[in-house]
This record gives structure tokens, sequence and C-alpha cells, in this order.
């Protein structure tokens, strides 16, 4: 029995985990040395450099704050590196936010913005989400 059910049409999925840390290179001998993943070409936003890595259909994103005061930077000196937050994709992101609305859950992004892939996204705010900083993104 399959762990998880084969990907299709409006199949949520894990997109991406987000590791806040200080310095991206201190994980490239971890994650392709030994690893064997392959670096993904990411472009930086809001104030950090993001480097990615494919971890089979997911991928692994290493943000280090670049400016102060950004949700990197200000994560950074609350917490220290660790995991910053988890992506899920959806098919349809518009309706996605509205069931999230719906059910009380308190977005950060009222509209869906461009993310460091390229995409649609629109984070959730952790104090409706269990404490986890949720970003969902559209595929």
């Amino acid at each position: 029995m399959p762990l998880a059910p084969d990907p299709g049409a409006g199949t949520t999925r894990i997109a991406h985990v987000g590791l806040a840390v200080q310095h991206v290179e201190a994980l490239q001998p971890l994650l392709t040395g030994i690893l064997g993943l392959p670096s993904v070409p990411l472009a930086d936003s809001d104030g950090a450099k993001i480097v990615g890595y494919a971890a089979g259909d997911s991928l692994v994103e290493l943000l280090e704050p670049v400016t102060p005061g950004t949700p990197i930077a200000k994560y950074m000196e609350k917490r220290g590196a660790g995991i910053h937050h988890i992506c899920f994709a959806v098919a349809d992101l518009d309706a996605t936010l509205t069931k999230c609305r719906d059910a009380g859950i308190q977005v950060i992004d009222p509209e869906p913005r461009l993310g460091a892939e390229g995409k649609r996204v629109a984070f959730l705010h952790p104090k409706s989400t269990a404490g986890i900083l949720i970003e969902l993104s559209e595929y």
C-alpha cells in the first residue's frame, strides 16, 4: 500500500519546506555532496537569499536573511535557524483561501502574490494554524 496518493488533478501535496539559515552555503556539503540533491535556481524574495534543492517532487528552500527587519530576519532574531514554514501546493489558490477565511483561519496575504518560484502564493497566520506558518502555492 502506498504511503501517499498518486499525484493528480486536485491533489494537495507538499511543495517545499522553508529552512531559515544563517548562511545558505553551510548546508550545501550535506544536501549536494552527501544526499545528492540537485540545486534548483530560485529568485530571492522578501529580503532573503533563497537557494533550493530538489528532494523528489518537493523542494528544500534555504532562506538566508539579507535585509534587516524582513520576515526571515525577524524569525532568525527570535528563534534562530530552523524550520520556518511548510508550503502546500493546491490546485485553486483562490478557492482554498476562501475556504480558509470561511473556516476562520487568518490569512497573512489577503490576495495571492508571486513567490520565489514564480507561482502564486499566500501565507496563513500561525495564530490560527496551531503555531505553524503555512504557505499555500498554486500549481
